[in-house]
């Protein structure tokens, strides 16, 4: 099932997630794991996670979404290890869409995570993978990406933002004149 993004005003956003439980479950991890990825799919994300769609469970998916199979879900993530240069990069989020801001994030992490069964495991995940990674582990611990950012680069992607705005209203209005 295809889930609503919270709004970005929504202060879920900023909040601390709890821990998804496996011995009594808050509801059906496979299901969640699912409806996450679905929902990503759908809003043509790499990353998603459950404070997004208002729900407050350390659990996310993140993935190429051409490539449905190799999607992971992540519950209870926890980041042991976070290495290799620090590398600028443009990020985006679904929560806050056209906001495209310079961020920088270190090349590489290793993360502890169970799948929706609840078995653990240790990956490595490098470049484009490490990057949802740490934004998606942000969510669960109420951080919002653009808050990585300086001003200057935060400043550049509002103005962009709002220039893109201004273009889509007035395609907009007219298409609708005629």
């Amino acid at each position: 099932m295809i889930l609503d993004l919270v709004p970005s005003t929504n202060p879920i956003l900023k909040q601390v997630c709890e821990l998804f439980n496996f011995e009594s479950p808050q509801c059906d991890p496979d299901k969640l794991a699912r409806d996450l990825k679905d929902t990503m799919i759908a809003k043509g994300g790499i990353g998603l996670s459950a404070s997004q769609v208002g729900l407050p469970y350390r659990v996310f998916v993140a993935g190429d979404p051409k490539d449905p199979d190799n999607i992971h879900a992540f519950f209870n993530p926890k980041i042991v290890d976070i290495t290799g240069d620090m590398v600028l990069m443009e990020e985006g989020c679904l929560s806050y869409p056209g906001l495209f801001v310079k961020i920088k994030r270190r090349e590489s992490v290793r993360v502890r995570y169970a799948d929706p069964r609840g078995e653990v495991t240790t990956e490595v995940f490098d470049e484009i993978p490490s990057r949802v990674i740490q934004h998606e582990y942000d969510h669960l611990d109420g951080i919002v990406y653009f808050t990585h950012a300086n001003r200057y680069h935060l400043d550049a992607a509002k103005r962009q933002k709002k220039k893109l705005d201004k273009r889509r209203k007035s395609n907009y209005n007219i298409l609708n004149k005629r």
